[in-house]
């Protein structure tokens, strides 16, 4: 795995040379180093079930939350899937928490 995660390297790590460790499309570094804010709000998957327990996440559903994606380099490697989701108010300034600036190359 090329991903900054597990406290492998305590903080963020420099950008890599391009195309090591890339993405299909070309993305670098899309797990690890910190989370990522999205602008999509924290609700259930389609067929969602509450787990481990309904307080867990439920009660968190709704435009208040947003979704953070890709983990941080304190999340351990083991719960880091593309399905995986955290959430927080967006304007709270999470120590792990960062942004990706996108180019949508359609438009």
């Amino acid at each position: 795995m090329h991903a900054n995660v597990d406290l492998a390297h305590p903080g963020t790590a420099a950008t890599r040379e391009p195309g090591t460790g890339a993405s299909p499309y070309g993305c670098e570094q899309m797990i690890g180093d910190v989370w990522e804010w999205t602008v999509t709000d924290f609700r259930g998957y389609p067929g969602f079930k509450a787990f481990p327990y309904k307080e867990y996440s439920e009660v968190f559903f709704g435009a208040d939350y947003k979704v953070l994606k890709g983990g941080s380099w304190a999340t351990r490697a083991r719960v880091i899937t593309p399905a995986f989701r955290n959430w927080d108010y967006p304007q709270r300034r999470q120590i792990f928490a960062g942004v990706r600036i996108a180019k949508d190359e359609t438009t």
